[in-house]
């Protein structure tokens, strides 16, 4: 904050409030300076405040006080004359509330100052990443026998849903079931259409554990492979395979990004392949990092990310495969487990 004279800040932005102080319910936000600061709720929260948050006094309201009050009183109430706020996450009705909440305090959008130390996750973090990433394996693994010709999308999504929540778990997001000539729709939702042999099916989900989440995908064949399944497929996966052993510290990801489109392009699929090849993982399914033909990231140990090159072929079908991986110093540790050679369903 001093290095971007920024003398205080509004946290309100959800994913940062909760890195910030611990508190993961739905409503709070943290006023902090060099010396002073206060973590502020409303009363359906006071016990679970009182529970997560350590290193701040908290501070909670109740009807009729408003929350934009309640911040109004608590800032004047530490004696703060100028205050930012998080410019890329509050709204512009948001702002107007507060200045005129807090006439006689200077307002101001500060940049993002999370992002950087956001992408960096502790033991903690990483711990729940990896548990996180275990539920996301053992669904794969629970999903399988259920990939039958005649079993619809939805009924893949829905399984995919109760055994993650069922394991203790979140959504990390909506999955993604796309079959046959659907999966080409890299963001495809599941649809009534039943599995057919010789269909592509891929299947995007992750779990969300204690606050951080996974995000896998994997592609199989119902029923029948052909050798234009196995070589889209196998060239997808060396893609793949070959990202995530050029990641280690220091590198960048557009260049990894280039990798495997050069890889996809021996086969002329990179003309087939139009999304970045992977972003940063944590609180946030697509958290701060991305691997595409124009980032300016660089990895660095304790970073966390997703690699899923794919090829979504029109009026054929799509593959992508996805793993999460953690850089380390000497490389990546590859956090999902789920084998990734092509599987041909049911066996």
């Amino acid at each position: 904050m001093a290095a971007k004279n920024v003398p205080a800040l509004i946290v309100s932005d959800l994913p940062n409030v909760a890195w910030l102080t611990g508190f993961t319910g739905s409503a709070g936000m943290a006023v902090v300076s060099a010396d002073k600061g206060i973590f502020i709720t409303d009363s359906r929260y006071t016990l679970q405040a009182e529970e997560q948050v350590k290193d701040l006094p908290t501070a909670w309201f109740k009807s009729p006080t408003t929350g934009d009050e309640f911040l109004g009183a608590q800032i004047k109430e530490l004696g703060l004359s100028k205050v930012g706020f998080e410019a890329a996450s509050v709204t512009y009705a948001n702002y107007e509330k507060w200045r005129d909440r807090l006439a006689g305090v200077e307002l101001f959008g500060a940049e993002d100052l999370f992002q950087n130390l956001r992408m960096v996750k502790n033991a903690s973090e990483i711990d729940r990443i990896k548990q996180a990433c275990g539920i996301a394996d053992a669904c794969f693994a629970h999903i399988q026998p259920h990939i039958q010709p005649g079993v619809t999308e939805y009924d893949i999504d829905l399984e995919i849903e109760f055994y993650i929540r069922r394991h203790g778990a979140e959504l990390a997001f909506a999955p993604i079931v796309v079959s046959g000539e659907r999966s080409a729709r890299p963001h495809g939702k599941a649809s009534e259409k039943k599995l057919e042999k010789g269909d592509f099916l891929t299947m995007d989900f992750g779990a969300k554990f204690e606050g951080y989440c996974s995000d896998i995908t994997r592609t199989v064949v119902v029923g029948e492979s052909t050798d234009r399944h196995r070589e889209v497929y196998e060239q997808v996966l060396k893609a793949e395979v070959a990202a995530i052993e050029a990641i280690r510290p220091g590198a960048k990801a557009s260049d990894v990004d280039g990798l495997a489109r050069k890889i996809l392009d021996e086969k002329s699929f990179a003309q087939y392949f139009g999304h970045g090849l992977g972003h940063g993982l944590g609180a946030l399914v697509h958290d701060a990092g991305r691997m595409s033909p124009t980032s300016t990231d660089v990895f660095e140990v304790g970073q966390v990310w997703t690699v899923e090159p794919g090829v979504y072929i029109p009026g054929f079908g799509g593959v992508r495969i996805e793993d999460d991986v953690l850089v380390t110093e000497s490389g990546v540790e590859i956090l999902t487990k789920s084998p990734k050679d092509l599987l041909v369903l049911p066996a």
